[in-house]
């Protein structure tokens, strides 16, 4: 009696138990009989039921599991949102752990057909998520985003195609199998997205099936597509693999290994940046050790004959993918290496950009072939950052929200902003209700996330207010940013109050802060009167202006129902610890309007540091008839000005008695007493 295989993939513990594998493997006959013993690695299961992998698709339809109906079971329960420095298992996954899981599968692998797979170790994603298919690259393993299964599986139904070894399914047979998968996902959830990841063969397999399925809502994320296949510098080499003995087969593979992707970078992705450089130098060395020998097990991975059989498949995929570009109407992100030796990827993302009728790419200029594997990129983070992120037709920038996992947050305030925050030794304040100003945060409600930043709106802001999420608004927009000579803490106030409307819509608490210390980092030697006096800067401004003001009414403008239709205007800024930087007002007047987008010229002083005060927060729950009383609105809005005003003024009196304004003296004080430890500021 034929029985069919169903994997479950836990590689993550893997990682952690070196001496014993972690897969879980379901042997169910195909007419649906109990499950029968398997072995693996020696060890026998039997009818291991718990955790295994949802189902796969055999051919003509779905073999489902007894997790399977528990998975479905399941979704209703599943979490609404995560919460902010959500692990996504960054670093806990090596290359290693991917050679480990591709020498399980050619181990006990059939002649066929193709399957689905869904990792163990994705677990359950948020409710409502869209699926996620990855389709391999030549290795056909499925085991190529294995790195990134865990930070995947909190946003995604991840599903994996893996393609045996012994199997020799044709392109075109290989195109009908993802084509029934998403046809039928389409057919249960036909408002969802459905996102395909093809690494290089797999990424010419999803532009084939997108270009036979315009109407489905597709968005393929293509990592080196192999559409440049015809351009590889290593076509020459082909003929030669083909008269190659066998036994040299082995040797060949491991030195294409070498051209295939970055070691160093497969090897630094465990390696934390905190570590002193000897430190990163031990562990770098000790992981590329460890790391060459597995490279000796590609000839198990793929044998000589399925190599002839996948360049035979790669050249059949890209000339069927090429040759249907313009048919292909889903959104398209493309993801190149700069140090790709297998195909010319950079060049090829542009090509397809030009091709594609909706197509973006990102570009890595230090990684190889091999993207996936190794260190610098998290796949999760990079569909986040480029708001390919949905959970319907259209992107939300506030449902569709992810908060920034503990790897991001880390990234973020270490290597992004850590320089600044080492320069400016930024110190916080905070206005407790009876009016007391205290060191750190506790005066700011804590009601409602705090998580980072979304695209400007007024759309965003209403939503986040119904949400009670923390908005941030900088009422001065860019004339207050581009401040002139002399004008270090003067404010500009737009004459409409709809901010504060806003706020009484919805109850929300409006919390005055201010910020000084832009004056202690430089001296501006020429302002906006300055520069445009100067014929060819004055265009240049001018143009600028121009192009900025497209550029966001292009993607963000919009208009919304408030009583009555208002414009809405935005301003770029950002702050740290809150979720969204909005400028948000009617039609400007006055001096306010004038926004042009200019760079002064500037002198740079020893830095100094910067003080932020959140002032006594102002309720407005209660008080709706804010909504329909002008002469109350306005009162309320001079409040939040006047608040504001006396933050910035307290904070310019009160640094004069900081002893530690300077940056010299703050260095000697970590010096002395720890590098880590918070330099002391003035008592509030």
């Amino acid at each position: 009696m034929a029985a069919c295989f169903s994997v479950g993939v836990s590689p993550f513990l893997a990682s952690f138990q070196r001496s014993k594998n972690s897969w879980r493997v379901l042997v169910r006959s195909e007419d649906g009989a109990d499950s029968v013993s398997a072995v693996v690695n020696g060890a026998s299961l039997v009818g291991e039921k718990e955790g295994s992998w949802s189902s796969f698709e055999k051919g003509n339809g779905w073999l489902k599991s007894e997790a399977s109906e528990k998975k479905i079971m399941k979704r209703d329960n599943a979490a609404v949102k995560l919460e902010p420095s959500w692990d996504d298992g960054y670093g806990t996954v090596t290359v290693k752990d991917y050679f480990d899981a591709a020498k399980d599968f050619t181990q006990h692998s059939d002649g066929g057909p193709p399957r689905w797979f869904c990792p163990l170790e994705s677990g359950s994603p948020l409710k409502g998520s869209p699926v996620l298919l990855f389709l391999p690259g030549t290795d056909g393993t499925g085991c190529g985003l294995i790195m990134h299964h865990k930070a995947l599986g909190k946003a995604f139904e991840v599903r994996c195609l893996h393609i045996p070894v012994q199997d020799r399914t044709p392109f075109e047979g290989l195109v009908k199998l993802v084509e029934v998968t998403i046809r039928s996902e389409h057919a249960s959830s036909p408002n969802k997205p459905i996102y395909i990841v093809g690494d290089s063969f797999g990424g010419c397999l999803a532009l084939a099936v997108a270009s036979r399925n315009p109407k489905i809502d597709l968005v393929l994320i293509l990592v080196n597509p192999a559409t440049a296949f015809c351009r590889s510098q290593l076509q020459p080499l082909v003929p030669l693999l083909k008269a190659m003995p066998d036994v040299l087969h082995g040797t060949v593979l491991y030195l294409l290994s070498f051209v295939m992707g970055e070691p160093v970078k497969m090897a630094t992705v465990d390696v934390e940046s905190k570590l002193p450089p000897m430190q990163q130098l031990e562990k770098l060395s000790l992981n590329l050790a460890a790391f060459l020998p597995y490279l000796s097990e590609l000839s198990s991975i793929i044998p000589k004959d399925t190599l002839l059989w996948k360049l035979k498949l790669l050249k059949s995929a890209a000339a069927y993918a090429n040759s249907r570009l313009h048919e292909v109407t889903a959104e398209v992100l493309v993801l190149a290496s700069g140090k790709d030796n297998m195909v010319p990827s950079r060049d090829e993302a542009e090509r397809l950009k030009r091709s594609l009728q909706n197509c973006t790419s990102r570009h890595f200029k230090e990684n190889g072939h091999t993207l996936l594997l190794e260190d610098g990129i998290g796949l999760m983070t990079v569909i986040k950052s480029t708001f390919k992120y949905r959970r319907s037709r259209k992107h939300d920038a506030v449902s569709d929200y992810l908060p920034p996992s503990l790897t991001e947050f880390n990234f973020f305030f270490t290597q992004v902003t850590g320089f600044f925050d080492f320069l400016t030794g930024s110190t916080m304040f905070s206005t407790l209700g009876d009016g007391t100003v205290v060191k750190g945060l506790s005066g700011v409600p804590d009601e409602g996330p705090v998580l980072l930043v979304v695209p400007v709106t007024g759309s965003n802001l209403y939503k986040l207010l119904s949400e009670n999420s923390h908005v941030l608004l900088y009422p001065g927009g860019a004339r207050e940013a581009f401040h002139r000579k002399g004008e270090e803490y003067k404010l500009f106030w737009p004459d409409q109050q709809e901010f504060v409307r806003m706020a009484a819509r919805f109850g929300a608490t409006i919390l005055p802060f201010g910020a000084v210390g832009e004056d202690d980092l430089a001296q501006m030697i020429l302002d906006y009167n300055d520069l445009i006096k100067i014929p060819m800067l004055n265009d240049h401004i001018r143009e600028t202006t121009q192009n900025v003001a497209k550029l966001i009414l292009s993607f963000f403008s919009e208009k919304m129902e408030l009583g009555k239709q208002i414009e809405v205007s935005f301003s770029f800024r950002m702050f740290s610890i809150n979720r969204v930087y909005s400028d948000f007002r009617g039609v400007d007047k006055g001096e306010v309007a004038n926004q042009d987008i200019f760079f002064p010229l500037l002198l740079p002083k020893i830095p100094g540091r910067f003080y932020y005060l959140f002032g006594k927060p102002i309720v407005t729950k209660g008080r709706e008839e804010i909504l329909k009383d002008k002469k109350k609105a306005t009162q309320l809005y001079n409040e939040v000005k006047s608040e504001v005003e006396h933050s910035l003024e307290y904070l310019i009196k009160k640094r004069k008695e900081d002893p530690y304004r300077s940056f010299v003296d703050r260095m000697v004080y970590k010096a002395i007493y720890a590098s880590q430890q918070e330099v002391p500021t003035f008592e509030p």
